[in-house]
């Protein structure tokens, strides 16, 4: 029965997945879908972790709107996700950046890595 649910699971992941670590800011372009009319819709912010699990691995991004955090969860493998744009690498000691929603103003960056 495992095998099976293995095999199942490697038919359904992207053959290109777009490489991005935590601390990245992302660009996430998304499919929305309102009525009978589809769309993509862009979500940027910082990529607080990844949780790896073969075809089940997510990321959570995290921006600022009006003064208040939003964070959205996004499937790595869903066709709902177009792609991701890499807008600028951090630089982080963390795997998971949690410690970043306490944080308001300029505490809340990420360094950046300079090439």
């Amino acid at each position: 029965m495992n095998e099976i649910i293995k095999r199942i699971e490697a038919e359904q992941l992207k053959e290109s997945v777009d490489q991005f670590r935590v601390g990245d800011t992302v660009r996430v372009h998304g499919k929305i879908k309102e009525g009978n009319r589809e769309r993509v819709q862009v979500f940027e912010g910082t990529v607080m972790k990844i949780q790896n699990g073969g075809n089940r691995t997510t990321f959570t991004v995290r921006k600022n709107s009006n003064g208040v955090g939003v964070e959205k969860t996004w499937p790595l493998h869903s066709p709902n996700v177009v792609k991701v744009d890499v807008v600028r690498r951090g630089k982080v000691r963390r795997a998971k950046l949690n410690y970043l929603r306490d944080r308001v103003g300029k505490a809340a960056k990420v360094k950046e890595i300079v090439k």
